[in-house]
């Protein structure tokens, strides 16, 4: 009887504990695919800019809301397995330096009232940075 009752409370932790939820590892690589769907919606926001749809705010927009993803996507990197970091680190660099060089293009093209083939080499290369970038980077 000892032993059925000690069974039963051990069948029960295990249950406990497999519907507990995901490890710091699952919930942080949930967080950086998140955030790396964020950055691939907010290019192509971006991509289908046209010169006669954009404007400096909503630009600024997206690219704030691409900072912020990648700043997720660091903030979430260290929780990962250390091939997974490597991968995602490499990855979020890449694009972070992309980002920067394609965000002045973007807003000083806009500023100054920059041809529009300019501002889509511009977009075109953020969309191919990004590519580039987290392609490596598997998400389910």
């Amino acid at each position: 009887m000892a032993r059925l009752l000690l069974a039963a409370v051990l069948a029960l932790s295990l249950a406990v504990a497999a519907c507990g939820g995901e490890s710091a590892e699952d919930r942080a690589q949930s967080k950086v695919c998140s955030a790396r769907a964020d950055i691939k919606k907010q290019v192509d926001e971006l991509k289908s800019t046209t010169i006669s749809t954009a404007s400096l705010d909503g630009i600024q927009a997206n690219l704030k809301a691409i900072q912020k993803a990648v700043e997720q996507i660091a903030s979430e990197q260290g929780k990962l397995s250390d091939d997974r970091k490597a991968e995602v680190q490499k990855a979020n660099q890449a694009f972070k330096s992309e980002v920067a060089d394609v965000g002045r293009t973007l807003v000083t093209g806009l500023a100054t009232g920059g041809g529009e083939e300019q501002i889509k080499t511009a977009l075109d290369n953020l969309a191919a940075g990004y590519k580039s970038a987290f392609a490596p980077v598997e998400c389910e």
